[in-house]
């Protein structure tokens, strides 16, 4: 892609490589959280409040309290693993380890760079899916064959949530100022995305503010292929998380290009 002074070839593929690799030593650390997440919240929030909230309507059906979180579980694990990986990671890379100055000494472009660090984010929340839909599989809470449908879909919004981390990741004067964005923008998600309780109940004007956050579609996605609900209305949740990446996607490169290029 070569616009508006932007450059990119395939060349950020070998960033994508560099972070694989790192991972490759690390791994045995980044696969607990995403395999003991889901049995702390399952039994938390499954077993424990699940027992007092009963059956749940979800479009017509009669499902379990578990079943109605599991699907938002991985949706929230998408969010988080590509938010912190391109907000908190990203930024020791950038400042601390000095990482994408030496990138900057090869002929990779600064646009090339952040590329392959998004696209890395992305592919560490399609790993930590997996991890996680294989464990809440073995209780019975996903439906095949729609739900391998998860991992593109993880892709998709892990990428999108990558996109905007590295939008913070150009503004932030300090590590410590992601407190802010965290409390502001990820926190309400987690919150008020049709995470732990249905939408409708919340009041009118508040439900027209969850339809503009990116968790609330990539919850609607992820609950719609656990239970194999797949209609032409799940389109309008892709288009907005297409549209959110290809507005934020820019956004990230100009803003570091900004940061780093003086």
């Amino acid at each position: 892609m070569r616009a508006a002074g932007i450059s990119i070839t395939w060349r950020f593929f070998r960033i994508w490589q560099r972070n694989l690799k790192v991972y490759s030593k690390i791994w045995k650390i980044s696969f607990v959280p995403p395999l003991l997440e889901p049995l702390f919240y399952l039994f938390a929030f499954g077993a424990g409040l699940g027992a007092l909230v009963g059956a749940l309507s979800y479009r017509g059906m009669e499902i379990s309290y578990a079943a109605y979180l599991a699907p938002a579980l991985i949706a929230i694990n998408t969010m988080y693993n590509a938010f912190f990986e391109n907000s908190y990671s990203s930024f020791v890379r950038m400042y601390y380890q000095k990482t994408y100055d030496a990138m900057m000494t090869t002929p990779l472009s600064l646009e090339e760079v952040i590329t392959g660090e998004i696209f890395w984010g992305a592919t560490k929340s399609a790993i930590a899916t997996a991890i996680m839909a294989a464990v809440v599989s073995v209780f019975g809470l996903l439906s095949y064959p729609s739900s391998l449908l998860l991992l593109p879909l993880a892709f998709l919004g892990g990428f999108a949530f990558g996109a905007v981390a590295m939008v913070f990741t150009s503004l932030v004067p300090n590590i410590e100022t992601f407190n802010l964005p965290i409390f502001l923008f990820i926190t309400p998600m987690f919150l008020f995305s049709g995470t732990f309780f249905p939408l409708d109940n919340l009041p009118g004007w508040a439900r027209i503010v969850a339809g503009f956050l990116p968790l609330t579609h990539l919850v609607r996605l992820a609950r719609a292929f656990a239970y194999a609900e797949l209609h032409p209305g799940n389109l309008w949740s892709v288009l907005y998380l297409v549209v959110f990446s290809g507005v934020f996607f820019p956004l990230a490169l100009i803003g570091m290009r900004r940061r780093l290029i003086k």
